[in-house]
């Protein structure tokens, strides 16, 4: 079979899929939808990639054959599209809090209770180049203390979920106090993630980091805020990249509305949502990948709750 009738069969295929799968990845490039509408009629009028398929007769066999050939293309670029991980760099990491984690409660990225959603003591708050305004919260790290006495030899790394922002000190040097002050990369992690890679007594040490693809159980939660007239959602258990970049939202009786950053984690519409049943459409900051999660909250949905969708990043 020709290259030309594997690009034929594989245009066909996505739009035989009930949901147009490949279009919430490109929301914003029409052209590229376009296209493929274009090369679906070219297909489409190709006599004989036709016959070949024995379309006409046997048309219900050549549908079954063609979902079965979906769902391999599905799971390979679901594959390719996964978040892979980063080369390692050089930085410093130092502990903030005791043992119990408490004082990781909370924090930058709007998380709230991190055992309650998922995240646990392995946290780390990011200095200021890091966070990158927000767009880092989510983000999974693997760290490895680097050539120093404190180091745990039997040790080759841990894995932190970025949770909050390690803010400067202008008052101290870089190099002696500092830490977090620009232009530095440094990671301020809760004490028990740091105790897996070295001895507490160390204060701080050399690490070596790399950008990890984060593991999560289940799919996107939407933690509400605001009223019937200004919604803030809290995006947490990202997988993937761990990162969000835009997001928008969808009543029942409403187009797509784009949601601007407030801080953090967070999103915001100024918008009167109130009664309507609320899809939302997320697109990760490092990957450029959009998902959208369909009727994740119900028609009486509530401030204060949070809402868990069944789609996630890979």
């Amino acid at each position: 079979m020709s290259w030309t009738d594997w690009i034929c069969r594989a245009t066909i295929i996505m739009f035989i899929t009930e949901d147009h799968w490949f279009y919430p990845a490109c929301p914003n490039n029409k052209k590229v939808y376009l296209f493929w509408c274009w090369l679906l009629l070219v297909c489409l009028f190709k006599a004989d990639l036709l016959e070949d398929m024995h379309f006409r007769k046997r048309p219900k066999e050549y549908v079954n054959n063609l979902n079965l050939q979906a769902g391999s293309i599905k799971s390979l670029l679901t594959t390719l599209a996964a978040y892979k991980p980063s080369p390692w760099q050089l930085a410093h990491a130092t502990f903030y809090g005791d043992e119990t984690a408490s004082e990781t409660m909370g924090g930058a990225c709007g998380y709230g209770n991190l055992f309650l959603n998922g995240y646990g003591t392995d946290t780390v708050a990011l200095s200021s180049t890091l966070f990158n305004n927000g767009y880092s919260c989510g983000a999974c790290f693997q760290i490895k203390c680097y050539q120093s006495p404190w180091c745990f030899k039997n040790v080759q790394f841990t894995t932190v979920t970025a949770t909050n922002l390690c803010p400067p000190n202008w008052s101290q040097d870089s190099n002696a106090g500092g830490w977090c002050n620009p232009p530095r990369a440094h990671f301020d992690m809760s004490k028990p993630a740091f105790m897996k890679i070295a001895q507490w007594k160390a204060g701080i040490v050399p690490v070596m980091y790399r950008r990890v693809p984060c593991m999560r159980s289940g799919g996107l939660r939407f933690s509400f805020q605001g009223n019937g007239y200004w919604l803030l959602v809290y995006v947490m258990n990202v997988g993937g990249a761990g990162d969000i970049q835009d997001m928008y939202v969808k009543g029942t009786r409403s187009g797509w509305i784009k949601m601007s950053h407030n801080w953090g984690a967070s999103y915001q519409a100024f918008a009167t949502l109130k009664g309507q049943a609320l899809s939302f459409r997320v697109t990760s900051y490092t990957t450029k990948q959009t998902i959208i999660a369909w009727n994740v909250a119900p028609s009486n949905w509530n401030v204060g709750l949070t809402y868990k969708s069944n789609t996630n990043f890979h």
